[in-house]
């Protein structure tokens, strides 16, 4: 390990909604690679996710910044919102190689997110600029792993936004799967909710 180096993960999603699986994936990594913080950075426009309804990003931020308050290693950016268009990590990677230079850039994925991982824009670009820090969502194994990519063991998370916003439709709870903060502000604005 460098020293004296500051080592940031970056923690990019469409968190539609955040919920508690990101945070202990978030928690895991910072805990496993030593980094002295995580920035999550919610997607204007996933490029995975065009064509398909999310809502607004500005909700989507404000419920990331209430999922991550009080936790000092967390923070929230809000650098794919101001660039707005389609969201291309490896774009992010080099805007922030810039704001934070001489820093150890490390990206959060699931381990899902890693089988896409050679269809997304760039992977080499974005491999010379951060390592890879991949959550394991099961038994994966350590065999086989590409140089700069690193396992973070952890619970299985069967937590997912897909299923959140599913039991919010149909006026279920999900208490225990959001922080209380963020599922407050999903019943605030009727979030999720059927059009009528």
């Amino acid at each position: 390990m460098k020293k004296n180096i500051e080592r940031v993960g970056i923690f990019g999603g469409t968190f539609n909604p955040p919920h508690m699986g990101h945070l202990l994936i978030a928690e895991r990594a910072r805990e496993t690679a030593e980094l002295k913080k995580v920035i999550f950075i919610p997607a204007f426009q996933p490029p995975h996710k065009v064509g398909r309804e999310i809502i607004p990003p500005k909700h989507r931020l404000e419920m990331t910044k209430l999922a991550v308050k009080g936790n000092r290693w967390f923070e929230v950016s809000d650098i794919e919102m101001r660039q707005a268009g389609i969201s291309y990590t490896v774009q992010t990677l080099r805007v922030l190689r810039t704001m934070l230079p001489g820093t150890e850039l490390f990206l959060i994925l699931g381990s899902d997110s890693l089988a896409e991982y050679d269809s997304w824009k760039e992977p080499g670009e974005i491999r010379a600029m951060a390592d890879l820090l991949v959550y394991a969502r099961g038994n994966e194994s350590t065999n086989h792993l590409p140089p700069g990519v690193e396992l973070v063991r952890g619970p299985m998370v069967g937590i997912s936004s897909t299923d959140i916003r599913s039991r919010v439709s149909r006026s279920m709870s999900i208490r225990y799967l959001v922080p209380a903060s963020v599922e407050s502000y999903i019943r605030k604005h009727r979030l999720y909710h059927p059009h009528p």
